[in-house]
């Protein structure tokens, strides 16, 4: 778990090289920069897969899905992967309706999302044969 500046934290843990990253109800600005800060340190902490799971999140408002742009442009720069898990239907609307699903897997649980992890490292591992 990871402090912010003003001791609040965002939860997360790590599953051998995959860091999960647990959203709060409202993805705004503030709490939207505590999960990217996460995501950046989970990534230089050598992780190579991201869980961001939306679990507990009813709203994401515009500088949310901003600052999410910029944990998927992170990722993209560090070759990882990254899954969003536990969406709301509304906000996986105003995903697919941003763009966001193109750049960003969707995932209906957290073991789902580290089953789709599993199976794309399988297929890299025997395309890279």
């Amino acid at each position: 778990m990871a402090d912010s500046p003003t001791g609040t934290s965002v939860r997360s843990h790590c599953v051998g090289t995959t860091a999960v990253v647990y959203a709060t109800d409202y993805l705004n600005k503030l709490t939207g920069e505590r999960i990217e800060r996460e995501c950046r340190l989970q990534l230089d902490a050598g992780c190579r897969a991201l869980v961001v799971n939306f679990r507990d999140t009813e709203l994401v408002n515009s500088i949310g899905v901003s600052i999410l742009l910029g944990v998927i442009d992170a990722v993209e720069s560090a070759g990882a992967h990254l899954v969003f898990s536990d969406v709301n239907d509304q906000t996986i609307q105003l995903f697919e309706m941003l763009g966001l699903t193109r750049h960003v897997a969707l995932a209906s649980t957290e073991k789902e999302a580290f089953a789709s992890l599993t199976a794309y490292e399988s297929l890299a591992d025997t395309t890279a044969h």
